[in-house]
């Protein structure tokens, strides 16, 4: 089994005000971009519960995979996400203007 960093990114709106859109992303550790969506899912609905318990949000789990913050009355669009690897837009292998 071979682990990467995916990113997915879930479409979200506002409840109150459904034209302000936006995208949730999450990152983490998985071996397929399906494992990717179904542990960003497990985290957030983690971080819903807890927050709707009154609980702390719960932190970054072993595999890289967490929520740091919940925006109240946004509502994600989980059937419209995508996972896929993610590329560090600051990794020196990316950089155009990189020269020895």
């Amino acid at each position: 089994m071979h682990l990467r960093i995916y990113e997915v990114d879930v479409p979200t709106h506002d409840t109150t005000d459904p034209g302000r859109k936006g995208v949730h992303v999450f990152t983490g550790v998985a071996d397929s971009p399906a494992t990717a969506l179904r542990r960003a899912h497990e985290v957030y609905d983690a971080a819903l519960a807890a927050q709707q318990a009154g609980l702390e949000i719960p932190g970054k789990q072993p595999d890289c995979w967490g929520v740091r913050g919940l925006r109240p009355g946004w509502e994600l669009e989980w059937p419209a996400a995508v996972a896929g690897l993610w590329h560090n837009p600051v990794s020196w292998t990316t950089r155009s203007d990189f020269a020895l």
